[in-house]
């Protein structure tokens, strides 16, 4: 199963930034204006990263979640017996491993994006 992070990824705010600063800097601007708009573009790329940041927190809580629910789910394992009549169930039982290890993987991978 694909289990994509529930929150949409947007681009990258550098890279808005540098284009705002691209045609910016086409426009005649006093030095005065033109600081205050490069300040503002700075605190806009920082607010930005925070956003970010907590986007990715807010997935690996949503990926956490998601592992906590599947291992529930595994507990009736200890329910079955080694003589099955129905030997799908194991294949449904694999399918949760396969989850809660995408799901590991994706946590994984929005904590590793907070550290930089």
């Amino acid at each position: 199963m694909n289990h994509q992070s529930p929150i949409r990824s947007t681009p990258d705010p550098d890279i808005l930034v540098e284009r705002i600063r691209s045609i910016i800097g086409t426009v005649a601007l006093d030095c005065d204006c033109r600081q205050r708009v490069n300040d503002a573009l700075g605190r806009f790329v920082e607010m930005e990263q925070q956003r970010e940041i907590r986007r990715h927190l807010l997935s690996s809580r949503h990926h956490r979640a998601a592992i906590a629910a599947l291992i529930d789910l595994l507990s009736e394992l200890d329910d079955i017996s080694w003589v099955e009549a129905d030997r799908g169930v194991f294949v449904e039982f694999a399918h949760l491993f396969e989850d809660i290890s995408e799901h590991a993987l994706n946590g994984a991978a929005d904590l590793r994006r907070m550290g930089g």
